[in-house]
C-alpha cells in the first residue's frame, strides 16, 4: 500500500530541519494547520497528513475494525514515520490526536523526540476524582445526535467547539470541515474519540512534552490540562490567551510561538 497516498502526506519546510509531524483532530484534516505552517516551516521540516476517512485520504483504505480504537490511528502515524524514515520527530497532535501521539511514541520510541499536545483530553467523560467536561449521559446524547443526523449535528456543534462567537467565520470553517467528512466514517471516529480513556497511557511518555491549553475550552476544560501536565513528569503546561478548542485557527501566532519556544528549550 502507498502510505503517502493513503494518508495524503505532504512535506514542506527545511529539508534538514527538525521534523514536526502535525496531526489533526476529529472532523478535521491537515488544512486546520495552514495558519501555523508557514512560520513553522521556516526552520523545520513540516510533515502533515490526513487520517483515513478524513480530508483527501484514500477512503478505500478505511477499515471499521482498525479505526474503532485509537491504536489504529497510532498505527497510521507509525507507518507514516516508517515510510518516510522520520527520526527525532516532534509530534504535534490536536485534540484526540494528542493521545494518538502518546500511543505512537510508545509503539515506536526510536522515532520520536518530543510531544506537543494541543487541547488534549485523555478522557472526555467525568469520573471519580476526574473532570473530563462531560457526563456519560452527555456523551451518549452527543453520539446519538451525531449518528441520527450528522450534518445537523455538525452545524449545531462546530460553532460551540470552535468558540469565538464574535468571529463566526471560524465556526463556519469548522462546520464545513465536519460536513466534508464521510458521515459513516465520522460516526466511528466520534465514538472512538469520545468514549476513549487514555489516562493510563500518559504514564508511558518518556519524551519532553508541551501541553497547550486555551483559557476557555468547552471540549477540554482547564482541569484536563492540569491533569495531563501532572501525569507526565517534566512536562510544560502553557495556557494560551485564546478561547475555543482550535487555537491553531483562533490564535495561530500564540500557538506557533509556544511550539517554537518549546522546541528551542528542548534542544
Amino acid at each position: 500500500m502507498n502510505i503517502r497516498r493513503r494518508n495524503n502526506v505532504t512535506v514542506t519546510g527545511r529539508a534538514e530541519g527538525p521534523v514536526l509531524l502535525l496531526a489533526h483532530g476529529f472532523g478535521c484534516d491537515q488544512n486546520m494547520w495552514r495558519l501555523v505552517v508557514p512560520a513553522l516551516a521556516k526552520d523545520h521540516r513540516v510533515v502533515q497528513f490526513d487520517y483515513v476517512g478524513s480530508g483527501r485520504s484514500e477512503s478505500a483504505a478505511w477499515n471499521e475494525q482498525r479505526y474503532s480504537s485509537l491504536e489504529g490511528y497510532a498505527l497510521d502515524v507509525v507507518e507514516i514515520c516508517d515510510d518516510l524514515d522520520l527520526r527525532d520527530v516532534i509530534f504535534v497532535g490536536h485534540s484526540v490526536s494528542a493521545m494518538v501521539g502518546v500511543l505512537a511514541a510508545a509503539k515506536a520510541p526510536q522515532r520520536f523526540s518530543g510531544l506537543v499536545m494541543v487541547a488534549p483530553s485523555p478522557r472526555y467523560i467525568d469520573d471519580d476524582g476526574y473532570r473530563g467536561g462531560f457526563s456519560a449521559d452527555d456523551i451518549d446524547e452527543l453520539l446519538e445526535s451525531l449518528e441520527s443526523n450528522y450534518l445537523g449535528w455538525s452545524a449545531a456543534m462546530a460553532p460551540v467547539i470552535m468558540g469565538n462567537a464574535d468571529r463566526p467565520e471560524l465556526g463556519e470553517e469548522l462546520t464545513a470541515s465536519f460536513c466534508a467528512t464521510d458521515p459513516d466514517m465520522a460516526r466511528v471516529f466520534a465514538r472512538t474519540t469520545f468514549q476513549s480513556d487514555s489516562r493510563d497511557d500518559l504514564k508511558t511518555v518518556q519524551v519532553p512534552t508541551l501541553v497547550l491549553e486555551c483559557r476557555q475550552d468547552v471540549i477540554a476544560p482547564r482541569e484536563v490540562g492540569a491533569f495531563v501536565h501532572a501525569a507526565i513528569p517534566g512536562s510544560r503546561l502553557v495556557t494560551l490567551e485564546a478561547t475555543g478548542h482550535c487555537p491553531q485557527l483562533s490564535a495561530p501566532e500564540a500557538t506557533t510561538a509556544a511550539i517554537t519556544d518549546f522546541i528551542g528549550a528542548a534542544r
